[in-house]
């Protein structure tokens, strides 16, 4: 079984408005409904829990109702910390997942994921236990000296832009984010899973990725997930 974990815990204050950005309707629907319907189209989703802020647990419900999704099982809450929030999906998995199953985590606000994206991460997961989505990177990458200069640059031949969704097998994430929380691995500031498994010792695998793929942090992510809406209606829109 294939399971996607969404991550929808937070406030979006960088957004600016008065709700949680995953809320906020674009074309009269809300952002987390884009996200939730890429995974409901995919044949190989079995299962969807999304991880809300509190508060909108019901809401969340009603549009799921709403836009028949079918796929959507449980709705939990979300934590003090994006990895709390993560970790709070894990944990309630513990039962309904064998140690084989595919996890998909996934950001809520990631609204663009492409079929093929979900398709090779699965793919990945299931060769491999551990897959993350990315992308070449391709500006420079420069290292900060002393803060106003630089005398040193990493080649971009050298590293990946890395993002979601990412997918692990259940037993390998169940225990890592045991481990991690017990022993405070991985769990602080901007970490992720990917950042944790890594600190925790484990290899990732790249997946393929997208430029479409875009985190809608701020009001100009925003109008760029709009103008690829309108730029190609029929592939995303219903």
């Amino acid at each position: 079984m294939n399971t996607a974990i969404i991550i929808a815990g937070g406030s979006g204050h960088r957004m600016g408005q008065d709700i949680p950005k995953q809320f906020i309707n674009v074309y009269d629907k809300p952002i987390l409904l884009y996200t939730l319907e890429g995974f409901q189209k995919h044949p190989q989703i079995d299962a969807i829990e999304v991880v809300c802020i509190d508060g909108w647990h019901d809401v969340l419900w009603a549009y799921a109702k709403q836009f028949n999704i079918t796929k959507l099982k449980w709705v939990v809450s979300g934590g003090e910390t994006g990895q709390e929030s993560i970790r709070n999906g894990v944990y309630h998995l513990e039962g309904k997942c064998a140690d084989d199953d595919i996890i998909i985590i996934h950001d809520g606000i990631r609204p663009l994921v492409d079929e093929t994206v979900l398709t090779d991460v699965i793919l990945k997961a299931q060769q491999y236990g551990a897959a993350v989505t990315s992308l070449p990177y391709n500006e420079q990458i420069f290292v900060i000296d002393d803060e106003i200069s630089t005398v040193k640059y990493i080649p971009r031949e050298t590293i990946r832009r890395v993002s979601t969704p990412q997918a692990y097998r259940f037993g390998k994430l169940l225990w890592a984010y045991r481990k991690a929380f017990r022993e405070e691995i991985g769990i602080y500031g901007s970490s992720y899973t990917n950042t944790m498994m890594v600190e925790l010792g484990e290899r990732l695998y790249f997946a393929a990725g997208s430029d479409k793929n875009i985190k809608l942090t701020t009001k100009d992510d925003l109008e760029m997930f709009k103008a690829y809406l309108k730029s190609d209606k029929d592939n995303w829109l219903k």
